[in-house]
């Protein structure tokens, strides 16, 4: 069980001086405005405020410039926290400040360990069943340890093969109601139950807020018209430097409901 301390709690990480020099793998890398940047992190976690959740700050990591990607340090499920071991081996140190916020919050924690390899943003939790992306950053190791550990919690895991891109998350993600969107040029999606195809790219990217409301990019305008189209509330925040890097608005936090 999670402890009350946790309850709609949203891990975040603001972005350091360095955040220009984070990877890029899968586009042309741009100039990075970082004081735009530390607005539009202001106003992310605005929004996550204004939508009920509890913002807990991992602390700063100056000298790691993709640390504000806090989502791939860590997959929590039922008060335990699975602290990752990344592909990248340059982020792999951004675990430590993750680990100290989930502790001080009460969770249980397990770890990756080599040669398993796991960045959170391949891991997608849809009710009782876990995605994980097999891609650049996420080992097939990694998938049988997370298999065993959420198992344990009653979860299902199915491994998704990744292509072009960077994360399973960067592809698809779910909606309130469990139906999945996305990219599917992207997944191999003989192994999803379906998946609706998404009007743009950022439009793959969603955090479901409450039953009701979903956080998106303003990158994905059309995506957000068809949801409210549908009944939902919709938030839209500008994170264009943080998709100047790859990042989308699930990669800026971990929400622990």
């Amino acid at each position: 069980m999670t402890s009350g301390s946790t309850l709609k709690t949203a891990l975040v990480r603001a972005p350091g001086p360095r955040l220009a020099e984070g990877i890029v793998t899968h586009i042309d890398r741009r100039p990075v405005d970082v004081e735009l940047a530390a607005r539009q992190h202001a106003a992310y976690a605005a929004a996550l405020r204004a939508a009920g959740w509890r913002v807990h700050p991992v602390e700063p990591a100056p000298d790691l410039p993709d640390a504000v990607f806090v989502e791939d340090t860590v997959v929590v499920c039922d008060g335990l926290a699975v602290l990752a071991h990344s592909g990248a081996p340059g982020r792999r140190p951004e675990v430590a400040g993750t680990e100290r916020a989930v502790r001080a919050l009460g969770l249980e924690v397990a770890r990756i360990e080599p040669p398993a390899t796991l960045d959170g943003g391949d891991v997608l939790q849809v009710g009782d069943t876990v995605y994980v992306g097999l891609s650049g950053r996420t080992n097939e190791d990694a998938v049988c340890r997370l298999a065993a550990l959420l198992g344990a919690r009653g979860r299902r895991v199915v491994p998704v093969r990744v292509t072009g891109c960077l994360h399973l998350k960067s592809a698809m993600t779910a909606l309130p109601d469990g139906t999945l969107i996305g990219l599917p040029e992207h997944v191999d999606t003989s192994v999803l139950p379906g998946l609706r195809v998404a009007p743009e790219p950022a439009g793959a990217h969603v955090v479901v807020l409450a039953e009701d409301h979903v956080l998106i990019s303003a990158s994905a305008p059309r995506t957000a018209a068809r949801l409210r189209a549908e009944g939902l509330r919709v938030t839209a925040v500008d994170i264009s430097e943080f998709e100047a890097l790859e990042g989308c608005v699930t990669c800026l936090s971990v929400l622990i409901p």
